[in-house]
C-alpha cells in the first residue's frame, strides 16, 4: 500500500495533462485527408449524371457516392441514403420518427405506447443511451459473449415483451470493446421472434472498414439475413465518413429495406430540400471508388497500430503479472475496454483525473451511466501520440494498482 501511494504521489508531481476520453482522429490522421479540401474544384461541379451539385435536389445523395459505399456497409445502393454529416443524427432522428410515425408494420406511433423500450448490448456506445434517455425510453442492458449479446436473453426479451421496440447494435469492432457479431448471432437476430410487429434494429456499424490488424474481419449482411428470414423491415444500417475522412464535415449514411426507406423518404420531404452534394461529389472525387477507401483505411491502420501497441505493452508490463485487471485486444476500431477489479472503476478514473489524466467516466458505457460492478474503462488512444499514449497509460497502471491496493487493504481492515 505505502509503495502505491508513493508512486502516486511521485506521479501527481510531475503535472501531466493527458487526454483518453474520446476516439478522436489525431492530426495526422486527418492530414491524410487534405486534398479533400481542396474538391471539387471551381471548374467541375457536376455529378455523374450532370447534376449541379450546388443546387437544390438529390434528396437521397449523389448515387456513385452511395455506390462506393455500398459494399463496406453491405447495404444496396439503391437502397442506402447519402444525407449529413453524422450518423448519431441519423439514428436520432429515426427514433424521433418512429415516436412521432408509425413504421412499416407498426400499428400506431411509439409515442402513442404506454412504454417503449430498448435492448442494450452492455459495455456500449454512450450516445445510443443517451438518445433514449433523452426521449424517456427505457433500457434493458443485455450482457456480449464475445460474439455478440447474449442471444438467449436478447431472444427471451424481445419475444415475450411487446413493449420491446428496438435494439442497439454495434456489429463489428464494437465500442467500447471491439466485439464482433458472429454468423450465429446475426442469423438468430435477424429471425428471432418479437412481439412488437414494428422492432427494429438500429444497426450502427460505424466501424465498418476501420481495422487495426492485417486481417479485415467481416460479417454477415444484417439486411441479407432479414430478408431470408422473412423479416425484411427489421433493420436500419447506419455508417458515415467521420474517422474515415474529416471527423464532423463528412458523410453519414442509412440503409434499410425497399419499404423502410420509402418511410425515411417520405419524411425527409418534410424537412430537407436535400444533403450538402458539394460535399458528397468532394468524397467521390476523393476515393474515386471502394478500393481507394480500402487503401485510406490502411494509411490509417499505419498510424492508429502502433498507438495501441503501445496500450497492450504498458498494460502487459506494469498490471499484468499482478493479475488485477483485463483488457481487450480489438483487431479494429478506436477503443480498448479496461476491466479493473469490481468496485475500483470510479476511483482509478478519479485518481488519474488528480494526476492530469483524463479518463471517459467511469459507467459511461452502461445505460444511465451506471456500471453496476464498477469496473469497466474505456480507452481512447488514436489522438495522442504514440509516446503520450504510452505515458498516460503508465499513470493509468499507477492508477489501478493504488485503487487496487486500497480496496484490498479495505477489505482486510474490515
Amino acid at each position: 500500500m505505502e509503495a502505491a501511494r508513493k508512486e502516486y504521489a511521485e506521479l501527481r508531481a510531475r503535472g501531466l495533462s493527458l487526454d483518453l476520453t474520446r476516439g478522436k482522429p489525431s492530426p495526422e490522421q486527418l492530414d491524410l485527408a487534405g486534398d479533400l479540401l481542396s474538391l471539387p474544384g471551381g471548374g467541375d461541379v457536376k455529378a455523374a449524371d450532370g447534376t449541379d451539385t450546388r443546387n437544390y435536389g438529390g434528396l437521397l445523395g449523389l448515387p456513385e457516392l452511395r455506390e462506393i459505399f455500398a459494399g463496406p456497409l453491405q447495404v444496396p445502393a439503391g437502397q442506402l441514403l447519402a444525407l449529413g454529416n453524422a450518423s448519431l443524427t441519423l439514428m436520432h432522428d429515426n427514433v424521433v420518427q418512429a415516436l412521432l410515425s408509425v413504421v412499416p408494420g407498426g400499428e400506431r406511433r411509439w409515442a402513442d405506447e404506454p412504454r417503449v423500450r430498448f435492448v442494450c448490448p452492455v459495455p456500449g456506445y454512450d450516445r445510443h443511451f443517451g438518445v433514449c434517455e433523452r426521449y424517456g425510453i427505457d433500457m434493458v442492458p443485455v450482457p456480449l459473449t464475445g460474439e455478440g449479446p447474449d442471444m438467449d436473453v436478447v431472444e427471451e426479451l424481445v419475444a415475450s415483451d411487446p413493449t420491446i421496440k428496438g435494439m442497439w447494435c454495434v456489429p463489428k469492432y464494437s465500442n467500447p470493446t471491439g466485439e464482433v457479431y458472429s454468423d450465429e448471432t446475426v442469423r438468430r437476430l435477424a429471425a428471432m421472434r418479437t412481439a412488437a410487429p414494428d422492432f427494429r434494429l438500429f444497426w450502427d456499424n460505424a466501424y465498418a472498414v476501420h481495422h487495426l490488424t492485417g486481417e479485415r474481419v467481416e460479417i454477415l449482411s444484417i439486411l441479407d439475413a432479414c430478408a431470408e428470414a422473412g423479416n425484411p423491415d427489421r433493420a436500419f444500417v447506419f455508417g458515415s465518413t467521420s474517422k474515415i475522412t474529416t471527423a464532423g464535415s463528412g458523410v453519414a449514411f442509412v440503409g434499410s429495406s425497399p419499404a423502410n426507406v420509402a418511410w425515411m423518404k417520405e419524411r425527409l420531404l418534410k424537412q430537407t430540400i436535400g444533403p450538402d452534394k458539394v460535399n458528397q461529389l468532394r468524397h467521390v472525387r476523393f476515393f474515386r471508388d471502394t478500393d481507394g477507401v480500402t487503401a485510406h483505411m490502411e494509411r490509417h491502420r499505419a498510424l492508429l497500430e502502433p498507438r495501441f501497441a503501445a496500450v497492450y505493452e504498458v498494460l502487459e508490463s506494469e498490471l499484468g503479472p499482478l493479475g488485477i485487471a483485463e483488457w481487450t485486444r480489438p483487431k479494429g476500431g478506436y477503443f480498448v475496454s479496461l476491466d479493473v477489479p469490481d468496485g475500483c472503476a470510479s476511483e482509478v478514473v478519479r485518481l488519474a483525473k488528480e494526476a492530469g489524466i483524463a479518463l471517459t467516466p467511469a459507467g459511461a458505457a452502461f445505460p444511465y451511466g451506471k456500471d453496476p460492478r464498477d469496473r469497466e474503462i474505456r480507452l481512447a488512444p488514436s489522438f495522442p501520440s504514440v509516446e503520450e499514449v504510452r505515458e498516460a497509460m503508465r499513470a493509468v497502471a499507477v492508477c489501478v494498482r493504488l485503487a487496487a491496493a486500497e480496496q484490498e487493504a479495505a477489505g482486510t481492515a474490515g
